[in-house]
């Protein structure tokens, strides 16, 4: 029944996906232990997640824009998302990405797998290069929080009916407005706020949490 229908909304990295999208790309441009100390910071809420995301892209000024196909061939789904998927539309239910990683990358592996909904930063390329600068807003915590509420006043989907799912300090915002709440393989202070946990890496555990 429509009545019964529910919004579904992820976090990408290491949620929906195994990898954090921007560590690929910092690998290629030679810079990934400092980007990965600077997103692990962020991820414990130790830093604003804007002014991390800004620290990092800097430094991935000058790589080719061919690097966005390379590195969504090491993207690897996180175990049961598919099964996932599937089983939420199979109810009639709406699921959304929301993501603090690039568009440009994830745009068409979530087009592939049937997400009906998503919302991600945008990398500015000019001249075939990463300037090291993104477009427009940066997704972060409230920006998060504020596309579950867009995207439940666009489908008359009732806040109550939301799920917020994810594993760092910057999906909180969606997570303390939805009327449930999942910490996936998530880090202390997502754990300790979050209403119901999975910690084996397993999506498909979704179905039986929201049931």
């Amino acid at each position: 029944m429509a009545s019964d229908r529910k919004l579904i909304l992820l976090d990408m990295d290491s949620t929906f996906i195994q990898q954090e999208v921007i560590d690929l790309l910092a690998n290629h441009a030679g810079v990934g232990a400092e980007v990965a100390a600077i997103t692990e910071r962020s991820m414990r809420g130790e830093i604003d997640f804007k002014e991390s995301l800004t620290e990092r892209v800097a430094l991935l000024a000058g790589l080719p824009e061919t690097i966005f196909d390379e590195v969504r061939e090491e993207i690897t789904l996180s175990l049961g998302a598919q099964e996932m998927i599937a089983g939420l539309h199979s109810h009639g239910h709406v699921v959304a990405i929301v993501s603090g990683g690039f568009e440009n990358v994830i745009a068409p592996l979530l087009v592939q797998e049937k997400v009906d909904y998503f919302k991600a930063n945008t990398l500015e390329v000019i001249n075939g290069e990463l300037t090291g600068k993104t477009v427009g807003q940066i997704i972060g915590r409230q920006a998060k929080a504020d596309y579950l509420r867009e995207l439940a006043e666009k489908l008359d989907i009732p806040l109550i009916q939301s799920v917020a799912i994810g594993d760092g300090a910057n999906d909180l915002g969606m997570m303390e407005i939805a009327g449930m709440s999942i910490a996936f393989n998530a880090k202390p202070i997502v754990r300790d706020f979050a209403k119901a946990r999975i910690d084996d890496g397993n999506l498909a555990r979704v179905l039986q949490l929201i049931a």
